[in-house]
């Protein structure tokens, strides 16, 4: 499972995100996502751990909690969806 944070500071980094989410368990990796053309971060980032235990207690324990100024969101990651824009170009079979 992975975890989505959001709502988050522009300024947290990864250390950040690793110091908060290490009070729940180990943390396996954390993604900061940054915008293509600026460069900046999108205000979410993604978080796995090495349980799923830890996580659930994480989301639990973070989710509206106040950090760096704002209300997170912490919840179960949604898979991602094939866009529209990576079907561009693809032969159809109808």
């Amino acid at each position: 499972m992975t975890i989505y944070v959001g709502n988050l500071s522009y300024r947290a980094s990864e250390a950040d995100l690793k110091e908060v989410f290490a009070d729940y368990g180990e943390v396996k990796r954390v993604v900061l996502p940054t915008d293509r053309e600026t460069g900046r971060l999108r205000g979410f980032a993604f978080v796995e751990m090495s349980e799923d235990a830890q996580e659930d207690a994480a989301i639990t324990e973070l989710d509206g909690a106040e950090w760096m100024g704002r209300q997170l969101r912490v919840n179960k990651a949604k898979p991602r969806e094939e866009s529209q824009r990576s079907s561009w170009g693809k032969k159809q079979d109808y």
